[in-house]
């Protein structure tokens, strides 16, 4: 991008801005919103409260109160920006992605901060958890993504101490509950504001999880996610009710490597899509296979008789021919889905991993320096508007370049020396 297009994006912030005024019931707090954004969008080196506090010229206090204590309806602000998301770029073939991603966190203040695993620092560590959900039009040439929502995983060793979490600001009704509960909640509420999925994929800390299977039947929902090795299922239904290992499940490691439905197969080989690096290529291998049914307390059959799903799945083995890697797939699509579309939508997690790094990088996602819980919320969310901007505002002007340029327009260098909200707006690659 040139300095005029940057110099241009402010009045265009402007107008982004005001289409969320009626969520706030004062002036001033609507004027802070505008100040947050235009800090988290500028190229501060610390996109954190008081450096944005500093450079704007307000007082620190005020912008720690705009998120912590200011009267203003966040949850209507996301419920906004899940529609304008569709407004602007509903695509038949979207993909929703669901993730969680930890931060590293010194200290036992933050909200839900606890030893757990962080992806960030890539072991056991102090750090707080959100699970988040993106929306991705998965464009070949110039993908749109979005995450549309955010939420707090409490750990139930902070959900069990009430004392601590109001010390925190988190509400007595909220409970612990599992990422995956997490993600089918904001499923619900993001197709309740008009948000429509092609299909939603997940790591095997979703995929592994029979209960989440079946309620993204329930919500009629499309599917397919990783599992681990050790998942249970059957390739054809055991004859009858058993405790014998003959008609037990197997996992689907061992039905890749054994069962006839596999290994009459020959691989056959599909290009995924076209990487920076050349084509991504993985054999593949699929057949039909039923669930194990559970409930949220276990085996749903008598006497610890596990319960085939009436209804069947699709297991895919994939391998990487050059690596040797393995991945196991479960999609809950009609038999006669695509097996291409099906691996494209599995490997387009990749998504939500860039919007990650850039929203980390070029509007503080990961910059939160608080102690309650609404001023958490908070931040996710004006770094998320932030970034939807971007995309929004890339997005178009890729469209303006010759299609050799589809890819150009990252973000200027970051400047530490930088004082005031001035026009240096970064912009995505």
């Amino acid at each position: 991008m040139d300095a005029d297009q940057i110099q241009s994006l402010q009045p265009t912030l402007a107008g982004f801005a005001v289409r969320y005024r009626d969520c706030f019931k004062r002036e001033a707090t609507y004027e802070y919103f505008q100040c947050y954004l235009l800090g988290l969008l500028t190229e501060l080196k610390r996109k954190s409260i008081e450096p944005i506090a500093l450079a704007a010229g307000v007082p620190v206090r005020s912008l720690q109160e705009f998120l912590q204590t200011f009267k203003w309806d966040h949850a209507k602000v996301n419920a906004r920006l899940q529609r304008q998301v569709m407004d602007g770029h509903a695509r038949a073939g979207a993909i929703g992605v669901l993730d969680p991603s930890a931060h590293a966190k010194r200290g036992d203040k933050t909200p839900g901060v606890q030893r757990q695993w962080c992806g960030e620092s890539g072991k056991v560590d102090n750090c707080v958890v959100g699970q988040h959900l993106l929306y991705t039009d998965n464009d070949a040439t110039n993908p749109f993504s979005c995450v549309i929502a955010s939420d707090l995983y409490l750990p139930a060793s902070w959900a069990d101490d009430r004392t601590r979490c109001r010390a925190a600001g988190i509400p007595d009704e909220l409970k612990f509950r599992t990422k995956w509960r997490i993600g089918i909640d904001q499923i619900k509420q993001a197709v309740g504001n008009g948000v429509r999925f092609s299909w939603l994929t997940f790591d095997e800390e979703f995929g592994s999880v029979p209960a989440f299977w079946f309620a993204l039947d329930e919500l009629g929902q499309r599917g397919v996610g990783e599992v681990k090795p050790n998942f249970y299922a059957w390739v054809k239904k055991p004859a009858c009710r058993s405790l014998r290992s003959e008609h037990a499940a197997r996992r689907v490691d061992n039905l890749c490597r054994k069962s006839p439905a596999f290994t009459k197969q020959s691989w056959r080989t599909m290009k995924i899509k076209d990487g920076t690096r050349g084509p991504v290529i993985w054999e593949v291998k699929s057949a039909p296979v039923h669930l194990v049914e559970r409930d949220d307390d276990g085996d749903r059959g008598d006497r610890g008789v596990s319960v085939p799903t009436d209804r069947v799945y699709w297991l895919i083995v994939a391998r990487q021919p050059r690596s040797g890697e393995i991945k196991y797939f479960i999609a809950n699509a009609a038999a006669g889905a695509s097996l291409l579309e099906m691996l494209q939508a599995a490997f387009a997690r990749w998504h939500i991993e860039k919007w990650f790094e850039r929203a980390k990088q070029q509007t503080g996602f990961g910059a939160f320096e608080v102690r309650s819980y609404q001023s958490l919320i908070r931040h996710w969310l004006c770094s998320r508007l932030a970034m939807f901007f971007l995309a929004a505002q890339t997005c178009r002007l890729r469209k303006k370049k010759p299609a050799d340029h589809a890819r150009t327009g990252g973000p200027g260098c970051q400047r530490p020396g930088v004082e005031t909200l001035a026009t240096h707006l970064v912009v995505m690659a």
